[in-house]
């Protein structure tokens, strides 16, 4: 892949990782600056309901999407894994 993906965290989504607990946040927070390196890492799932994608650190997920042609990974969603598809 060439260079690597700027990684963007929407708001919303920065203010549910501020309210993880110090150990689950920091490996939220490492997979997503892993994103940047490799926005498919093995065990991604594409999610079908919105052009999205999910990661699973522990027993939260990570929503995000990818746009290719400027190399940018936007963080849409973090949350446990019983909340993250609810509106």
């Amino acid at each position: 892949m060439p260079g690597s993906y700027e990684i963007r965290i929407k708001r919303s989504a920065e203010k549910e990782i501020r309210a993880l607990e110090k150990k689950p946040r920091r490996r939220v927070v490492r997979a997503i600056r892993a994103l940047a390196d490799d926005p498919r890492p093995p065990g991604c799932e594409k999610l079908t309901a919105e052009q999205a994608y999910r990661i699973r650190v522990g027993r939260y997920r990570v929503v995000y999407t990818i746009e290719d042609q400027v190399l940018v990974v936007v963080v849409v969603r973090v949350a446990h894994r019983r909340e993250v598809y609810r509106n």
